[in-house]
């Protein structure tokens, strides 16, 4: 296949294409490297390829005259790819995929960027190599085009290889080991030395599994694991952010909706939905916070029937979940609880189905910005009945959680629905 690389800096790909196993493709003919030189196609004696952006801003910008002469020197251009921190995150299965084409073009940016125009001209993808920012494209275009050439027939000595590498079936590859079997008192795992195949192959499926889970856990909820693979997984040791997540349920001073301050009633359904959440998603704790006494009595009595009643016999899972659940009068006494458990006041975020639009409100809290916290201390995350929390409790909070459906103009979940799939956003924890 041929890779048609478009750059102001040809001479950047010298070096990295022209070693190891790349050079010997270029040789055989299996991989054709087109180096695109951009300032050829620049006019004036001095062949400038960049101008100052419209609007003003700091930096330069690659002109688009130069770039649209240099993709039309191509004959072939086959898909064209831009790398650009703006692009989808560039993926072993877009490799695979690339892998197919006869021709692929690389366009590499430069300074602030391109004009914007040329995506408009060419059906240009952009792809990024990861969440960062490079000089230019140069680079990133290397780690593409090796991650693509590798895949070609031939490329590779034992076509095997390919197969069992990180991220080829979803999972990161187990460790290698070679000669001598003891170094410095470090010997090769006992298994690889037995001759015993299939006990080498399960050891390097649960190898694969534990560094996954270890070091790149946001893969395996697209890894195909089977029942085995779950089962080795449940018994390994993880650290989970659950732990450090306790919710509460307002119940008092919430707002009607006329905006009003009032209490609401406790329901049974409330503390069943909540309870079981706290319980699957191995949260610190619950709190159902009311000060009206035959409230906080009714809750104690749906409480003791399923924690020690008809209905912890009935149903212990039920029991289980209950038992993460305790009643306050106000959020002030679940604070002091979590102090008591943890040795730390937690931070405090509040949720609501609407916008903050008070006068000189900070931007929401993102889901990652109480994720970062949980890392790190205790958090109290404080749902509302009724029409929503009441300003006293928002104004002692660290911030409001941006609402569920913020881009919609119908946001009216049921607390339990809410509570249920931000718990899920937050935790995030399948694994």
């Amino acid at each position: 296949m041929n890779f048609h690389l478009v750059s102001i800096f040809p001479h950047f790909f010298e070096s990295p294409l022209g070693s190891g196993l790349m050079s010997k493709a270029v040789d055989t003919g299996l991989v054709g490297l087109d180096f695109v030189d951009v300032r050829q196609f620049a006019g004036g004696v001095y062949k400038s390829v960049d101008d100052r952006p419209f609007g003003g801003g700091p930096g330069m910008l690659l002109k688009l005259d130069p770039m649209v002469k240099a993709l039309d020197s191509i004959p072939s251009r086959g898909r064209i790819l831009m790398l650009s921190p703006r692009g989808k995150p560039f993926t072993q299965a877009q490799a695979r995929e690339l892998a197919l084409e006869d021709d692929v073009t690389l366009i590499c940016g430069r300074y602030e960027g391109i004009d914007e125009r040329l995506l408009d001209l060419y059906p240009v993808e952009l792809v990024s190599v990861g969440d960062f920012v490079l000089n230019g494209g140069e680079a990133a275009a290397v780690c593409l085009v090796e991650a693509v050439a590798r895949l070609l027939p031939g490329f590779m000595g034992h076509e095997e290889s390919g197969d069992e590498e990180s991220f080829s079936a979803g999972l990161l590859e187990y460790p290698h080991y070679t000669r001598p079997e003891e170094f410095d008192g470090l010997t090769v795992p006992e298994v690889l030395r037995s001759g015993d195949h299939g006990r080498i192959t399960a050891w390097r499926r649960e190898q694969s599994l534990t560094a996954t889970l270890r070091d790149r856990p946001d893969v395996l909820p697209t890894a195909r694991l089977t029942v085995e693979d779950i089962d080795f997984l449940r018994r390994l040791p993880r650290t989970r952010l659950g732990r450090n997540l306790y919710i509460a349920l307002c119940h008092y001073p919430v707002t009607n909706k006329f905006g009003e301050k009032v209490a609401v009633s406790v329901t049974n359904l409330d503390l069943h939905d909540m309870a079981r959440v706290a319980r699957s998603y191995g949260l610190g704790g619950f709190y159902a916070t009311t000060p009206i006494e035959d409230q906080k009595a009714l809750a104690e009595r749906l409480l003791g029937h399923w924690r020690e009643g008809a209905g912890a016999q009935a149903n212990p899972d039920r029991a289980e979940a209950f038992a993460k659940v305790k009643v306050f009068d106000d959020i002030e006494g679940a604070v002091l609880d979590i102090e008591a458990q943890t040795g730390q006041r937690p931070r405090f975020a509040a949720t609501s189905a609407r916008l903050d639009r008070r006068k000189q409100a900070q931007p929401a809290l993102t889901f990652g910005d109480v994720r970062s916290w949980l890392a790190n201390s205790p958090v109290l995350l404080i749902f509302g009945t009724g029409h929503g929390l009441a300003e006293e409790v928002l104004s002692k909070t660290d911030g409001i959680v941006r609402p569920l459906r913020y881009l919609d103009d119908y946001n009216h979940l049921s607390v339990r629905s809410a509570v249920a799939i931000i718990v899920d956003r937050l935790v995030a924890d399948e694994y």
